[in-house]
């Protein structure tokens, strides 16, 4: 016979830890196709109450109140397509914002914009509802029927049956039924709850993305933004650097001068104290050097030049305030620039953390795929960073919009806070 041949531990150890990542990834993608879904139930709520106000601006207009009342249907439409489009950009490709609506019925009529939106508003009224209350439906009857052996003795004797559940539960029999009919209604969830985040998400994909030539108006004006934004924080890296060198290794080259000049002096008229002030020089001359350093290393630290991303996000990690773990998933090298603004977006994060989070842990996840470079950065912290009020964060905005990236900022009172950056990063 044969001799079967071992499989290294290492891989078996591999494909275990492949297996848990996959499951993990699934699991994450549910969660993240049951959010989508709830939200879009959100907005196709929205999508109903402007659908009924459309159709009872429609009816009185029959009586000519409608005709009062008609401008107000295109600004009531694009402010629901807008929080579509927002809700949209969030979970992927951006779809950017028209702003307010034509003014009158007849202008917002000849929009194109306008009369895709009126038909994304009917197709997400109906179909988006459905969907959104189709899944609320599946995840809450599946928690309920899983666990209602749990706690069916409890209910009344004259209705023991949970809802959707078609016959009455006298027994633990009949209560683990409705437990297996849970179980079919999560697997239909797990099967179909991706495709059904998708199909709600279609019409407005569609629909609401800028015709051809407005998109190409809006990336002009996006371009436009984005240049002045990259001018901008040139400027102010020039700024910082320039204010670095003469607050810091120019004062104390001076007073290197400074103190030499009065060493020799000293020497020449043979009086004492000439040898403290060479050792002061000394001092100082390496403390200059020492903030050169620091301000060559704040341009482009030489770990990020030479070991990569992974290593330098390493000694972020080891120097921050609380404790930090770093997961980076990111094969090959980017662009030396989005590497350096990854860096520089995850060292300012790290800064506030420890001085303003009273966080106990933090994360930094970094990931590549499709040509993005994604960048997570979470703390358990007293959350309430907001934008308006410094901390720097428009400064990473600046940074990050002049490589053509986006950054999202979640952090409610309490936290946690989340920061997530996305970088084009080549494919």
């Amino acid at each position: 016979m044969a001799a079967r041949q071992r499989r290294p531990a290492g891989s078996r150890r591999d494909g275990r830890h492949d297996g848990r990542r996959g499951v993990a990834a699934r699991a994450r993608g549910l969660f993240d196709a049951f959010e989508h879904l709830v939200g879009g139930l959100g907005t196709a709520l929205l999508a109903l109450a402007g659908l009924l106000w459309l159709i009872l601006v429609a009816v009185t207009c029959v009586i000519g109140l409608g005709l009062l009342l008609a401008p107000t249907v295109p600004r009531a439409v694009r402010s629901v397509a807008e929080r579509e489009r927002n809700r949209l950009s969030r979970w992927g490709p951006e779809i950017p914002n028209l702003g307010p609506a034509p003014a009158g019925v007849r202008a917002a009529l000849a929009d194109p914009a306008v009369r895709r939106e009126l038909c994304w508003l009917l197709v997400h009224a109906t179909l988006g509802l459905f969907l959104g209350l189709a899944a609320l439906t599946l995840v809450v009857d599946a928690v309920q029927d899983i666990t209602y052996p749990l706690w069916w003795r409890a209910l009344p004797v004259e209705d023991p049956a949970p809802t959707m559940v078609f016959w009455d539960v006298h027994d633990d029999a009949g209560a683990w039924a409705v437990a297996i009919l849970g179980v079919g209604l999560a697997v239909c969830f797990l099967v179909l709850g991706t495709w059904m985040a998708r199909l709600q998400a279609w019409p407005g994909r569609r629909l609401l993305a800028p015709t051809a030539d407005m998109d190409l108006s809006l990336r002009i004006a996006q371009l436009s933004a984005t240049r002045a934004a990259a001018l901008d924080a040139h400027a102010a890296e020039l700024r910082r650097i320039e204010r670095s060198l003469h607050d810091g290794a120019q004062n104390r080259l001076v007073a290197v001068t400074v103190l030499l000049g009065a060493a020799r002096r000293a020497l020449a008229q043979n009086r004492p104290g000439a040898e403290e002030m060479l050792e002061r020089a000394q001092e100082t001359a390496e403390q200059a050097l020492a903030e050169l350093r620091t301000v060559v290393r704040s341009i482009l630290p030489p770990v990020l030049a030479d070991r990569g991303l992974a290593d330098a996000l390493a000694g972020l990690a080891a120097n921050c305030g609380v404790p930090c773990r770093v997961d980076v998933d990111a094969p090959g090298r980017c662009a030396a620039s989005i590497e350096a603004t990854a860096y520089f977006v995850s060292a300012e994060a790290l800064t506030n953390i420890s001085r303003h989070s009273r966080a106990g842990h933090a994360t930094v996840t970094v990931r590549r795929a499709g040509g993005r470079l994604s960048l997570r950065i979470e703390d358990d912290g007293v959350g309430g960073a907001d934008e308006r009020h410094g901390s720097g964060l428009t400064g990473m905005r600046s940074r990050i919009e002049a490589h053509d990236g986006r950054l999202t900022l979640t952090s409610p009172p309490g936290g946690p806070t989340t920061l997530d950056v996305e970088l084009p990063c080549g494919s």
